[in-house]
C-alpha cells in the first residue's frame, strides 16, 4: 500500500472522521458518553450490549477477562456475533478448546491496541500496533474504514478503560513460526501420540516417543529453550538410565515435557501481560 503524505491526510481527515463517526449509531451500543462519565469497563460494556456473546465467551476461554477489566486504556475492535458466524464451520469450536488457548489468545489480542484510539486517531493511521505484536492495516477512504478485511460499522463506544469500535468480521493475525512455537508443537504432538500408546499397554513405546521429542527439543537449542528448560530435559534423559521400568520411564519423560511446556506457556503469557502493561 502506498504511503499517504501528510498533506493528503490533512485534506481527507475531516471527511473521513465524519464518515467514520456516521456509522456509530445507537442501536448497538450507546457511544456518546465521555471517558469521564463511562462507568462500565470494556468487558462489562460488551456483555451489556448483548451483541458480543461470542466475543465475551472467547475472552473468557482465553483467560483475558481480568486483563481487559484493568486500567488500560485499550482500544478494542470488537467482532459481533454475526462476524464470528462468518468463520468457517468448526473454526470457533476448535479455538474454544483448552488445547487451542494459545491460538485463541493470539487472535483476540490482534483485536486489541494499547491506548484510547478514537475514530479521529484511527483514520489518521495506516496500521495499528496491537497487543499481539502484529499490525493490522487501516484503510480509510470515501466508502468507509477497514481494518484488514473487516469493515468498521460502529465507532467510539467509550468505556471506563478504553474504547470499542465494532467490526463485521474477525481479523486474523499472520501465522508466524518461531522456534518456541515449534517447541510447544513438538511437545503437544508427542503427548498426543504417547498417551494412547501408554493407555493401550505400550509404555516402552510411549517412553520412546517422549524421549525422541525431548531430543528434538534439545536440538532446537537456545532459540527455543532457556538454560533451565534445557537442563530439565537433559536431566530427565540421564535419569532414564537409572530404571528399566517402562511405566516409570514414560512418566519420567512425561513430567519433564509437561514442565517445559508449562514454562514455554508462562513465558508467552508473561510477554503478553507485558504488552498489556500489567
Amino acid at each position: 500500500m502506498k504511503t499517504r503524505t501528510k498533506k493528503a491526510i490533512r485534506t481527507t481527515l475531516p471527511a473521513l472522521i465524519l464518515l467514520f463517526a456516521a456509522t456509530a449509531g445507537s442501536n448497538l451500543l450507546a457511544g456518546s458518553c465521555s471517558a469521564s462519565t463511562a462507568k462500565s469497563d470494556i468487558v462489562a460494556t460488551a456483555v451489556e450490549a448483548g451483541s458480543f456473546n461470542t466475543l465475551v465467551a472467547a475472552v473468557e476461554a482465553a483467560g483475558l477477562v481480568e486483563a481487559l477489566q484493568g486500567d488500560g486504556p485499550f482500544t478494542v475492535f470488537a467482532p459481533t456475533d454475526e462476524a464470528f458466524a462468518k468463520l468457517p464451520a468448526g473454526t470457533l469450536e476448535s479455538l474454544l478448546k483448552p488445547e487451542n488457548k494459545g491460538k485463541l489468545t493470539a487472535i483476540l489480542t490482534y483485536h486489541v491496541a494499547p491506548g484510547r484510539l478514537l475514530a479521529s486517531d484511527v483514520v489518521s493511521r495506516e496500521s495499528i500496533e496491537t497487543l499481539n505484536g502484529q499490525q493490522p492495516v487501516i484503510n480509510a477512504n470515501g466508502h468507509g474504514v477497514k481494518i484488514d478485511q473487516a469493515n468498521v460499522i460502529k465507532t467510539d463506544i467509550v468505556t471506563a478503560n478504553g474504547v470499542i469500535h465494532v467490526i463485521d468480521e474477525v481479523i486474523l493475525p499472520r501465522e508466524e513460526s518461531s522456534a518456541r512455537t515449534e517447541a510447544s508443537y513438538l511437545i503437544e504432538s508427542a503427548i498426543s501420540r504417547g498417551v494412547p500408546l501408554f493407555n493401550e499397554g505400550q509404555p516402552e513405546a510411549c517412553s520412546a516417543v517422549y524421549q525422541m521429542a525431548a531430543q528434538g527439543l534439545v536440538g532446537l537449542g537456545g532459540e527455543a529453550l532457556t538454560a533451565h528448560e534445557m537442563n530439565r530435559l537433559q536431566d530427565a534423559m540421564l535419569e532414564l538410565e537409572s530404571t528399566n521400568d517402562a511405566r516409570a520411564r514414560a512418566w519420567l519423560m512425561r513430567h519433564a515435557l509437561d514442565d517445559v511446556h508449562a514454562s514455554l506457556q508462562s513465558r508467552d503469557a508473561g510477554e503478553m501481560m507485558a504488552r498489556l502493561g500489567r
